[in-house]
């Protein structure tokens, strides 16, 4: 009888146990799809940051080519989890990229963490102005190895506007890198991108970026940088029956290309990978 009281007890604790994590992943689901139904159905772009919120598990591979014809090839591209775990807010833990080059004078090898906290302010879906204005916080963690990553941690300000008329859309973002200790050696940089999308056959969405970015202090101290990225997006929906689930999968590619005459790189060929969900 005792053993049948014991077993019967287990059996409720697991059962209850069950049922409180349903009921969060539940409850997280539905709060995930109120707060994106809010917000136009953009992709994020290959290079822009995102100025809506989303949930993605995002990894992107880049290829860098110098003048002098060195590669460095960037695993990872300092993406990772991107969770929305209450309204309006998104929360990002990016792993550090890895690093190959081509050239023997540069070690291979990991570069720095970082996490990000994102806030909508305002948004309309596409029956409601289409449009996104948000805010970020990005904060990197030195651990990187030899030069592949920065000596001092830094954070990232940054902030976000969108707009969408039918099957185009403008995303637009600025920020800033600022070290928290060796201003004067490592600099502050201003970094201003903006993309412009179009959806065309259900599936695509050509776009080109323009990347720029503005050097204060440091070794690159009153100079400029400029890429232009066309690039293509592929999006399809796991669930086409169901109009609320968001499982989808997204992959694109595209190339920067030096636009300005100053730049630490001539070209870089991006790959994305995503499972939206």
């Amino acid at each position: 009888m005792r053993r049948t009281t014991i077993l019967f007890c287990t059996l409720l604790a697991i059962t209850a146990s069950l049922a409180a994590q349903d009921n969060f992943f539940s409850r997280w689901e539905q709060r995930t799809s109120a707060t994106q139904a809010k917000q136009p159905a953009w992709p994020p772009p290959l290079i822009t940051a995102y100025v809506g919120l989303i949930q993605v598990d995002r990894s992107d591979f880049y290829r860098q080519t110098a003048s002098n014809l060195t590669q460095t090839w960037n695993i990872d591209g300092s993406k990772g989890l991107n969770l929305i775990p209450v309204a309006n807010t998104e929360v990002d833990t990016n792993l550090p990229p890895y690093f190959f080059h081509s050239t023997p004078k540069v070690l291979n090898g990991a570069g720095d963490m970082s996490f990000l906290l994102k806030y909508r302010f305002l948004s309309g879906n596409a029956q409601h102005g289409s449009y996104v204005v948000s805010a970020s916080l990005l904060g990197t963690i030195p651990t990187g190895s030899y030069k592949n990553g920065s000596t001092d941690a830094a954070v990232g300000p940054t902030v976000g506007v969108g707009k969408g008329v039918g099957w185009f859309d403008v995303q637009s973002t600025i920020g800033a890198s600022l070290p928290v200790e060796d201003t004067a050696k490592l600099g502050r940089s201003i970094v201003w991108n903006t993309a412009l999308q179009a959806h065309v056959a259900k599936y695509f969405w050509p776009e080109v970026e323009f990347n720029s970015t503005f050097y204060k202090g440091g070794a690159n101290d009153g100079k400029n940088m400029v890429f232009a990225t066309p690039g293509m997006l592929f999006t399809h929906k796991l669930r086409p029956d169901n109009e609320h689930s968001r499982l989808a999968m997204c992959a694109g590619a595209g190339e920067q290309i030096a636009t300005s005459q100053f730049h630490t790189y001539n070209h870089e060929i991006a790959v994305t990978t995503r499972f939206i969900f």
